[in-house]
């Protein structure tokens, strides 16, 4: 990750997302903007966050590290997001891994010199809760989608979730626990989408041969 040095272009995706808006005091001054390539990461959790992060352009994932060691995918998010919203509110909470999945851009506010006063922001706030709010909805309509629907149908919305650049490339035993299936099931169905012609694997990812057909499968 690193800081981006191009105030026009910070201004032109301040103005591109009514950015300034978010927050009920001049933050214009203390905007900064951030790139990160592709699996680099914005938040790990090794450390507390400096920024308060807003995603733009670009998808991301948030997991964390098991007892045993194995990677739990908790959520996804794409523009416009918070990151590291809940670190700012709870300074107990531990900071989980947030990694991107394609190149992704950033404004943030650092933490260090604002924290008091993004705290007692009631613009920002209410802007907070309502996100909140909203991802705990997305959430659980996917544990209601999870429990609903066939798997072919889940998978199919998963794969054009995290897909970069018409390659998918998540690993099958994270992507069977989030999915809450086994893993024989998940290539079962993997193995379907290859026969069918919507997949073609290539070394440990698989090229989107018909992105029509998986949008039409999860209903998008």
């Amino acid at each position: 990750m690193r800081e981006i040095h191009n105030d026009k272009l910070k201004q032109d995706l301040i103005d591109q997302f009514n950015y300034l808006n978010l927050f009920g005091f001049n933050v214009q001054q203390h905007v900064k903007l951030f790139f990160i390539s592709q699996k680099d990461h914005i938040i790990q959790d090794t450390q507390k966050p400096e920024y308060l992060f807003y995603l733009v352009k670009g998808k991301t994932k948030l997991y964390e590290y098991m007892e045993n060691g194995q990677v739990s995918l908790i959520d996804f998010f794409a523009p416009s997001s918070f990151i590291g919203e809940m670190e700012l509110i709870d300074e107990h909470a531990a900071p989980l891994n947030v990694q991107a999945i394609e190149d992704c851009w950033c404004l943030a506010v650092p933490l260090n010199e604002l924290k008091d006063t993004l705290l007692t922001d009631p613009v920002l706030l209410k802007n907070l809760l309502s996100y909140i709010a909203h991802k705990n909805m997305k959430n659980i309509r996917t544990s209601t989608r999870n429990q609903s629907y066939p798997l072919s149908k889940r998978l199919a919305s998963f794969i054009l979730v995290t897909e970069q650049n018409g390659k998918y490339e998540e690993k099958h035993t994270q992507v069977a626990q989030y999915l809450g299936v086994s893993y024989r099931h998940l290539l079962f169905v993997i193995a379907d989408f290859v026969q069918k012609g919507y997949l073609a694997k290539e070394n440990n990812s698989y090229n989107i041969l018909n992105m029509d057909e998986l949008k039409k499968l999860a209903n998008i």
